[in-house]
Parts: C-alpha cells; sequence; structure tokens
C-alpha cells in the first residue's frame, strides 16, 4: 500500500457543554477522515490518519489550522483531492477541514 500526504485547512468543532473539550496534539492517531468520492459523491469512506499541525500545537475546538493528513490506503486519491471536504471522526463528528492538495506519497506501509 501506499501513503499519501495531503494539505488541509481543519477546524475541530465545539463540543456540547456536558463533554469536556479534546485537544489533539501534532501526529495524532485518534482521528479518522470521513470523505466521499470524488467522481461518486454518494460514496463515502473512513480513513484512518494520522494529523501533523504546522506548528505543534494542540488542536483545540474552534480553532481553525493548516495540517498535513497522512492516510494508507490505495483508495485515497479517489476520495481525497483538492477541494475536497472531509469530516474529522472519532466516534462521532469531531470537526470538518477541505483539502487544498496532495504533498507525498511513497511506496509501501508506514
Amino acid at each position: 500500500m501506499r501513503r499519501y500526504k495531503f494539505r488541509a485547512l481543519i477546524t475541530m468543532d465545539f463540543v456540547a457543554q456536558e463533554q469536556p473539550a479534546r485537544r489533539y496534539s501534532s501526529g495524532t492517531r485518534r482521528l479518522m477522515v470521513r470523505c466521499s468520492k470524488i467522481d461518486q459523491p454518494w460514496l463515502r469512506k473512513y480513513f484512518p490518519a494520522v494529523i501533523f499541525l504546522d506548528d505543534e500545537r494542540p488542536l483545540t475546538p474552534g480553532e481553525t489550522r493548516f495540517a498535513t493528513i497522512q492516510v494508507t490506503d490505495d483508495d485515497a486519491c479517489a476520495f481525497l483531492g483538492p477541494g475536497q471536504q472531509v469530516t474529522l471522526w472519532n466516534g462521532t463528528d469531531a470537526g470538518h477541514g477541505i483539502v487544498s492538495r496532495r504533498v507525498f506519497f511513497t511506496w509501501g506501509a508506514a
């Protein structure tokens, strides 16, 4: 499988008052990315992801930040591309964003 990296602008959503605000450090593997297929928007897929933040500060609810999203899946380019909207998921919708570009891929598993 190939490892792909995409640049994206992401925002963590606010949580209900009865739930504690979750912060995610750079390099987190605690979030998945959900998105629709580029040419078939009714098809959706969840990708296990590693999310790296540019400034290494934790991502907290309400903040919008640039990030690199890394996925290891041969279907990645059919779902993730410039302008594609994504949802960050941790068992429930946790945030959202938009992909700006693909920046890298390698052969082999992570």
